[in-house]
């Protein structure tokens, strides 16, 4: 993949990890998030032709209140695609001096619910038995007590960033997260680097190897196809054909974390 032989190591690591996994009769379980999608596009279409060329399963985390018609066209013809709801408006409500967040903030919590019912409403009508109930909040931030109430929604799951408190945040509510993110949001929204980004995987497969993280959780990597430079997509690429490549490299889609359409709302929003 490479002449630079630290990045070349780097690869070798993340194999030999894996051998590792595959010693023990076990293989190391993987999924994809890409956030922000609304509409097709280049960048999407480049995005989808990895996941097909790969044999890697995308769940992309679909931002309701800008969704255009173009992008259910565009899915109907990608098998391996599910659609997951990022907030409703991506729109932030940070109080003064915190971090952005739609999901909480100053943000009356009854409006919030109403939102995301809305949202859910919407991406269920579109994409029908693509739609997996499980949310993605904006900047991977959400208050607890909106998390509390997301199975009164039917909403079955939730994905956030990096270590989970808990696998079960809320009754009936599963929590899978993302743990790289190869953007470097802190410069340019450039690449972490490879050497970076793979050691983050290996961190976090060594954990769960060794029982100190939950190994029954995939390990998530996430993309963001609108924002990424040139060396983001080139890793993916290089990383999905590499895992591909490995038998103890497992994929894992969304679907199979949250099978069925969710649980029914317990409670009716008006969307007037």
């Amino acid at each position: 993949m490479s002449r630079n032989p630290f990045i070349d190591q780097a690869w070798r690591w993340l194999g030999e990890e894996l051998e590792h996994w595959a010693e023990v009769g076990q293989s190391a379980q993987f999924w994809w998030r890409d956030d922000d999608a609304c509409d097709n596009g280049d960048a999407l279409e480049r995005l989808l032709r990895i996941s097909r060329q790969r044999q890697w399963n995308l769940a992309l985390a679909v931002i309701p209140s800008s969704l255009k018609a173009g992008l259910a066209e565009t899915l109907q013809l990608h098998e391996t695609v599910c659609v997951l709801q990022h907030g409703y408006a991506h729109i932030s409500h940070a109080a003064p001096g915190q971090r952005k967040i739609e999901l909480g903030g100053n943000r009356d919590p009854e409006q919030i619910m109403k939102d995301l019912a809305l949202g859910r409403q919407t991406l269920q009508q579109n994409f029908d038995k693509r739609f997996v109930a499980a949310l993605v909040p904006p900047w991977n931030r959400i208050d607890s007590a909106v998390v509390e109430r997301l199975p009164e929604l039917g909403f079955c799951g939730i994905s956030t960033m990096k270590k989970r408190a808990s696998a079960h945040p809320a009754p009936g509510l599963l929590q899978v997260n993302a743990h790289l993110d190869p953007i470097n949001w802190r410069h340019d929204s450039g690449f972490i680097g490879v050497y970076p980004a793979i050691a983050i995987l290996i961190q976090h497969l060594v954990a769960k190897r060794h029982g100190y993280r939950d190994s029954t959780e995939a390990t998530g990597i996430l993309s963001h196809h609108l924002v990424q430079n040139e060396a983001v997509w080139r890793f993916l690429d290089d990383l999905m054909g590499f895992l591909s490549r490995h038998t103890a490299a497992e994929f894992v889609d969304a679907r199979q974390i949250w099978p069925g359409p969710g649980c029914p709302p317990s409670i009716t929003w008006s969307t007037a």
